[in-house]
């Protein structure tokens, strides 16, 4: 019998495609090592250094179909140099074209293992079904924005994509025991769902996959990616110092509909923070005025009190987008909502960000090839004292009497 022929050696640095950019950017800092993060899919052809790449598709306001082509025109770039390690980046409350990307992303793989657990976010899969503080995701208001209800397991999100789901004790069985049950699942030409309920859990699902070689790809949450960049073990690579001069006004853009955005602010607004509350129409309709100088502090949000504008999400997203770029005194930016902080760097024309840390899970702070201060955070992340948490990492000496001038 021939033998066959190896494997291709895959670079132990990793291409990550994600949904939208605050996703992009948890994945870059949950991987590890050194990492480059864009804002431009095009960048995906240009893989050739010694770090990981992580790049924000924006898919999550396209029709399903531009998804699909999105993800598959970034996986042909980053199959046409030398083999990578692939990771697909999802919302771990399954929301944006799961479905439609997963098919596009299993395109050419032997399998694909789909496991969208965060257990930092306390977001579990048990039974094949997404848990949100232990409470089924479908019984959540987690979807309250969609145009949709949320499914009621990762088999009905993936409609169309036939997977297994792999009981957590699998999960923690012996090594080759779950090797051997994602091989199995592959060979009936299905994709594994493996339940998770801590990083552990995900760290032996990403353990498999390294040693199942280059036919299986990964899909899951920045805890997965976490648990990828824990099983490659590369050293980080320290960043300089930075300082943040106390002098730059810091501006924080809400866009998310998260009932806990409420009291994130008035957190800020209790230090003396400017808030500045938008009227959806007035925001739609260019009506806002700016004023001539910037506070210290100033907060953007959307007027939320009547409830979430479902199916307005990218107006409104881009609309305060624009207003956050157009703000005066050039601040530093504190980004909440993956859209959000897209449409705003998109209209201050910025297409790559360096990570330089995590102030709190999710919340990543990065810095602009011109030097700006920009820190992203998923809409549906963080307790009640976020958004001070992370205006006091860039301002330490912030207090009330400042905010306010």
């Amino acid at each position: 019998m021939a033998s066959l022929p190896p494997r291709p050696r895959v670079s132990p640095y990793v291409v990550a495609l994600a949904d939208d950019l605050s996703g992009a950017a948890e994945t870059a800092r949950a991987l590890g090592g050194p990492v480059r993060l864009s804002l431009d899919a095009a960048a995906v052809a240009e893989t050739l250094g010694e770090y990981d790449l992580a790049v924000d598709l924006d898919t999550r306001h396209l029709p399903p179909a531009e998804a699909a082509v999105a993800v598959r025109t970034a996986l042909r770039a980053a199959q046409s140099g030398p083999p990578r390690l692939l990771y697909k980046k999802v919302d771990s409350q399954l929301r944006g074209h799961l479905a439609v990307e997963a098919a596009a992303y299993a395109e050419g793989a032997e399998a694909v293992v789909i496991a969208p657990a965060l257990p930092a976010a306390r977001r579990t899969v048990t039974g094949g079904v997404v848990h949100v503080n232990g409470v089924p995701l479908h019984r959540t208001d987690g979807w309250r924005a969609e145009h949709t209800s949320p499914p009621r397991s990762l088999p009905e999100a993936l409609s169309g994509l036939p997977v297994r789901t792999v009981p957590v004790d699998v999960v923690r069985s012996e090594p080759a025991a779950l090797d051997e049950e994602f091989r199995r699942i592959a060979a009936s030409r299905a994709h594994a769902v493996p339940d998770a309920e801590t990083d552990a859990d995900l760290d032996a699902v990403a353990a498999a996959v390294l040693r199942l070689g280059p036919g299986f790809r990964l899909l899951g949450s920045g805890g997965l990616a976490g648990a990828l960049g824990r099983a490659l073990a590369r050293p980080a690579t320290p960043c300089p110092p930075t300082p943040v001069q106390d002098s730059t006004p810091l501006l924080v853009v809400v866009g998310t509909a998260e009932p806990g955005a409420v009291a994130q602010i008035a957190h800020l607004t209790a230090l003396g923070a400017h808030h500045v509350p938008l009227n959806p129409a007035d925001l739609a309709t260019g009506t806002v005025r700016l004023p001539s100088t910037a506070p210290a502090l100033t907060v953007l949000s959307i007027d939320g009190s009547k409830g979430p504008c479902p199916g307005a999400g990218r107006v409104l997203s881009t609309a305060l987008g624009a207003l956050a770029a157009a703000y005066p005194g050039r601040p530093d930016l504190v980004l909440t909502g993956g859209e959000t902080a897209r449409t705003t760097l998109d209209a201050l024309a910025i297409r790559e960000l360096e990570p330089l840390g995590e102030i709190h899970h999710g919340a990543v702070h990065s810095r602009t090839p011109d030097g700006r201060h920009v820190v992203t955070r998923p809409g549906s992340y963080g307790a009640e004292d976020s958004l001070l948490t992370i205006a006091v990492a860039l301002r330490p000496h912030l207090t009330a009497a400042t905010a306010a001038t």
